[in-house]
């Protein structure tokens, strides 16, 4: 459907789900859908459930009030496609495993797929399909994949999207992964999906690189940080410049770290 229509999942506690919006609403603006609560899940569970949507990404955020069945939690993000069985045969077909099979929910349906290399992704259909504004700049996906299944999930995915390979940097400066005297393999990929940045490595990551789910451009770096620190968000690592980006991580209330980063500097 395009990236206005895809989300970060993010599961916070219950007590943490207004501090989160507050925080992220106030580093990135933008608005709250109405809190409802619900059942997304194919078995018994209740959860607060509203959606976030910034110019530069959109959350889908969760607080649980029972336990959270399983697999539910570990998919990273959610798509909205046009016809979930069309999407599902497409994936099988490109590779994928369908962990959660389709399943209503209060507006759709649903279904969570696992791409090689233990990818977990959400799929969504909308009785009613939604109308939103295009991004102001479009988010990425940022998915960390060891060499053994770089290639299967790469050639998955894209086939799945039809989507590009922009560029495949085999030699990226490591400090994009908290490791600066090395050097490590960088996909970015782009589709009618969105942006998505695959990072190949052997897994010695130092914390919080890996736990990131998505990267955030935004205008000027330096502002967006003073507004996330004011709001309750904690820089995680500081700015640094790589491949004509400045970037940071922060973790936001609740535990959601993301990357966010400014083109050309700024």
């Amino acid at each position: 459907m395009g990236s206005q229509y895809d989300t970060t999942h993010v599961y916070v506690a219950s007590a943490d789900v207004d501090p989160f919006v507050t925080s992220f609403l106030a580093t990135f603006g933008g608005q709250s859908t109405k809190q409802v609560v619900a059942t997304v899940t194919p078995t018994p569970s209740s959860t607060t459930s509203q959606l976030l949507q910034t110019p530069v990404g959109t959350v889908s955020l969760f607080g649980f009030k029972t336990g959270i069945p399983y697999p539910f939690g570990a998919e990273r993000t959610g798509y909205l496609v046009t016809d979930m069985d069309t999407a599902i045969t497409a994936a099988r077909a490109a590779g994928a495993d369908v962990i959660v099979s389709p399943f209503p929910d209060p507006i759709g349906r649903d279904a969570v797929i696992q791409w090689p290399g233990g990818v977990n992704m959400q799929l969504y259909w909308h009785t009613t399909p939604p109308a939103y504004a295009a991004f102001q700049t479009v988010p990425e996906n940022r998915v960390y994949i060891s060499p053994d299944r770089a290639a299967t999930f790469i050639r998955s995915f894209v086939a799945f999207s039809h989507g590009k390979i922009a560029s495949d940097d085999a030699h990226a400066p490591g400090i994009e992964i908290g490791r600066p005297n090395d050097t490590y393999r960088r996909i970015r990929i782009e589709s009618t999906f969105g942006k998505m940045t695959v990072h190949v490595t052997d897994g010695h990551l130092p914390y919080p690189y890996g736990r990131e789910l998505t990267g955030y451009e935004v205008t000027h770096l330096g502002d967006t940080l003073s507004k996330a620190k004011a709001s309750g968000a904690k820089v995680l690592v500081e700015p640094y410049s790589s491949a004509g980006r400045d970037a940071a991580l922060v973790q936001f209330p609740g535990g959601y770290i993301a990357e966010i980063h400014a083109v050309g500097g700024k």
